[in-house]
């Protein structure tokens, strides 16, 4: 088919800390995501996206970049990222890198310099710098991700920097030509050594308000649960991030990975992470006009299985009809799916069904490691945690450490993950859910995950058909994929109850194969067992 690789594809995303650790140190590495390429090509997917691999302190695990163009040395050497690059393009993987452009550690050489170089310094514009106010408070209203003012003071320069999340994440001034071309070689440096892409980290903050406009509030009237959950919440982001030129920087961004198309073989594919505003500051562009693909946080921070978390955002999105979605109900930043949905006992057939969804939707998919394997949320003490953000909300919010422990491989102490002491403690809830377990069963999730991803691979309208809601009534889901003569229904059951359904669309439709749980057609009606998720070929 005359389409971009990347349109319809499956990616998996790999936390390289705790996905594999060769050689026992109680760290994953780049030689332990090679150890596991067979696992990950025989799921079924098109390629991998690894978390950020370049030298950090780990105040943000990764997150805080030191230099852009290393390999972080817990993780391996350049040569064994191109060992690695190399193997999975040997085996038919694409490899995408997590890049953060936005920020960077305050240690990186780029920062020291525009701090200690003085305000005429060859990189003082590089980060965004301001007076305090009189009173020696901060430049204005900006609240960060992580808790408090989005500014720190620096005696150095006797200015605040801004940083929109952890107080050693300065932020990269993307006005300055200088930093902006520095940031974008780093995209020009690792395409050239062969990678297929990158996703962008926090894609919507690329620009600030140059004038340091206040945030407005968020109406009281109008806040929810969201907003009080961390204090930034209860200001709308229009002015620190999220400004509509950020469109224009997306562009230049998707232009310079263009120009690398059919270098060193293949398209090149660049798609956002946007959080906040996101039709404001670009995420629902076309390919042709912004980046190739976004995510937002609907999917990853719906909660509550109905229609309305799907129907809504398609809404969105078909008010965007050239743009292609990138769908995800799971990452390194949210609780994992089948606790989120299903609470802290979820049904095992839960896992399925929601698996099954994803695989289902149109865009292109990412899963998040363990995800084709249900794994619940982990639970761990305080004295565990290793993100500053369960640190910071203890006890109310346990941060993201829960779906970032090890993968779980095989029986033991660490399960299979690690010969030494893992950085993060092995998961007792994933005991009875590990790689070797699920191997040997034909009936577990691991299973089901390949049958589905096969399943959709094999079929034009599920990896890139149109998508058309039926009218059901909850807690049934029901929906068309359509792409030229081929019509696939996916119908959902959402309830822990068999539920019984007429929809004359599936008059005439043969029940596949694949599915969730167990299904009975009768012309225009189908009966389903509880959280079931089936599949029928409807008649041309």
């Amino acid at each position: 088919m005359d389409r971009p690789w990347w349109q319809g594809a499956i990616l998996y995303h790999v936390y390289v800390r705790s996905f594999f650790d060769s050689d026992g140190d109680g760290h994953g590495d780049l030689p332990g995501v090679e150890a596991r390429l067979d696992y990950i090509r025989n799921l079924g997917v098109d390629g991998i996206w690894l978390s950020p691999i370049h030298p950090s302190p780990n105040r943000d695990w990764g997150y805080d970049v030191a230099d852009f163009d290393g390999v972080q040395a817990d993780y391996g050497t350049a040569e064994d990222f191109q060992h690695l690059l190399d193997a999975a393009h040997a085996k038919g993987l694409k490899v995408v890198l997590d890049e953060v452009l936005s920020h960077t550690s305050d240690v990186h050489p780029w920062f020291v310099e525009s701090l200690t170089g003085g305000a005429e310094g060859p990189k003082a514009d590089w980060y965004v710098w301001a007076d305090p106010q009189d009173d020696g408070t901060a430049p204005n209203n900006w609240l960060s991700v992580f808790g408090g003012p989005a500014w720190a003071y620096q005696p150095a320069r006797r200015q605040h920097y801004h940083h929109k999340f952890l107080r050693q994440q300065p932020k990269l001034n993307w006005r300055s030509d200088g930093a902006r071309e520095a940031a974008l070689s780093v995209l020009d440096h690792w395409l050239a050594k062969g990678v297929d892409g990158f996703r962008l980290d926090v894609a919507g903050t690329f620009l600030h308000d140059a004038a340091l406009t206040d945030n407005p509030a968020v109406p009281p009237g109008e806040r929810r649960g969201y907003n009080w959950s961390h204090a930034g919440n209860l200001q709308r982001h229009l002015f620190d991030s999220n400004l509509p030129e950020n469109v224009e920087t997306l562009e230049v961004i998707r232009r310079r990975v263009e120009a690398h198309d059919g270098l060193n073989g293949g398209d090149r594919f660049v798609f956002g992470e946007f959080s906040e505003e996101e039709e404001r500051c670009g995420a629902y562009l076309s390919p042709a006009d912004g980046l190739h693909s976004a995510y937002t946080f609907v999917l990853l921070l719906a909660r509550k299985l109905t229609h309305r978390f799907l129907q809504d955002h398609y809404a969105t999105l078909s008010a965007h009809p050239a743009h292609w979605p990138t769908i995800s109900f799971s990452n390194h930043d949210v609780p994992r799916t089948v606790s989120r949905f299903g609470g802290e006992n979820p049904p095992p057939e839960l896992a399925k069904l929601l698996f099954a969804l994803l695989v289902s939707l149109r865009g292109t998919t990412l899963i998040y490691q363990g995800e084709e394997l249900g794994l619940p949320q982990a639970k761990l003490a305080r004295e565990q945690l290793r993100d500053p953000v369960g640190d910071l909300y203890w006890p109310y919010d346990g941060g993201r450490d829960g779906c970032r422990t090890p993968m779980p491989w095989a029986p033991g102490p660490a399960l299979g993950f690690t010969t030494g002491a893992p950085w993060l403690p092995a998961a007792a809830e994933h005991a009875d859910l590990t790689v070797e377990a699920q191997e040997a069963d034909p009936e577990s999730n691991l299973a089901f995950a390949r049958a589905m991803i096969a399943f959709r691979r094999a079929s034009p309208a599920m990896t890139v058909g149109g998508l058309e809601f039926l009218e059901v009534a909850e807690p049934v889901l029901a929906f068309v994929r359509r792409e030229g003569e081929e019509a696939i229904a996916c119908i959902f059951n959402f309830s822990a109850e068999p539920r019984f359904v007429e929809a004359p669309e599936l008059d005439g439709a043969i029940l596949l194969e694949v599915r969730a749980g167990d299904a009975e057609l009768r012309g225009g009606s189908i009966g389903l067992s509880a959280h079931a998720a089936v599949f029928l070929r409807l008649p041309n």
